[in-house]
């Protein structure tokens, strides 16, 4: 992208002007990834912290409690006999279920490097329910503000293309996006090289069409840029309040579920019930 714009101000004769541009377009992408992993940052915070909790419990707090409710000598409700059973399972088969988890994690990360793997995984996170909204949201942004900017400073909409091809992360939309340049190469507006397809946002299109229509598309697809952006801050803070309670009523329910099987054992000891 950044060797584009100074190709095309070397050309001109405005290598400034395009290089003022490039670096106000590479700022305004990074504040944009920085807004995004701030709003996340939490969230993983505290899910890290909840398998920190659980795995505490599970190893250290739940065994001395089994041993303790053991000295009773009768037998436990059933919310903490099974509190139990599964503190104990866990214990049992921790080498095999830490083994499984390495080896889903190695298996997708070789699925991840593999070309065709790649693109299958991409496909289908945009598939994934309220994420896959976020990412094609992220996506179409990319590559509007892309082409737009690459537009308006005198790049050809096939290098453009394929300029942005490259720009965009997710392999399933970088190749909607060589579909769209074969499209244009072929004849066809590039409205129509991205219409009918799901990979980027419905309004994409529809906006091309217009701007091409017009005469200018690099202005419309920065204004959709610029509209796909908000939207995406939007997202991102709404994602943000809802996924805080979420995190932490499942937080606490853990930590409620041990102590409510810890207390009615007590209970039950003390009473002489079940």
């Amino acid at each position: 992208y950044v060797v584009q714009l100074i190709r095309v101000g070397e050309n001109s004769g405005e290598l400034d002007a395009m290089l003022t541009r490039a670096a106000a377009h590479l700022e305004q992408s990074r504040n944009l990834r920085l807004m995004v992993a701030n709003a996340m940052a939490y969230p993983v915070i505290v899910v890290v912290l909840a398998v920190g909790v659980s795995a505490f419990m599970v190893l250290s707090v739940i065994p001395k409690i089994e041993r303790f409710l053991a000295g009773g000598g009768r037998s436990l409700p059933a919310l903490t006999q099974t509190l139990l059973d599964l503190s104990n399972w866990l214990r049992d088969y921790l080498p095999e279920v830490a083994a499984g988890l390495l080896a889903v994690l190695a298996g997708g990360w070789i699925l991840y490097r593999w070309p065709p793997g790649r693109l299958w995984m991409d496909a289908a996170s945009l598939r994934i329910p309220v994420a896959g909204a976020v990412l094609r949201t992220a996506g179409t942004a990319a590559f509007a503000r892309g082409m737009g900017i690459l537009l308006e400073s005198g790049v050809g909409l096939i290098e453009s293309l394929h300029t942005a091809e490259q720009l965009v992360r997710n392999r399933a939309l970088s190749r909607r996006v060589l579909a769209a340049r074969e499209a244009v190469t072929r004849g066809e507006t590039l409205a129509e090289g991205l219409t009918g397809h799901r990979e980027f946002l419905p309004m994409l299109p529809r906006m091309v069409a217009v701007g091409e229509a017009t005469g200018a598309l690099g202005r419309t697809l920065n204004d959709l840029a610029a509209f796909h952006e908000g939207q995406l801050v939007a997202i991102v803070r709404r994602l943000g309040v809802v996924i805080e309670p979420v995190l932490i009523l499942a937080v606490g329910g853990i930590v409620g579920f041990v102590y409510v099987a810890f207390f009615v054992a007590l209970f039950s000891l003390a009473t002489g019930t079940h």
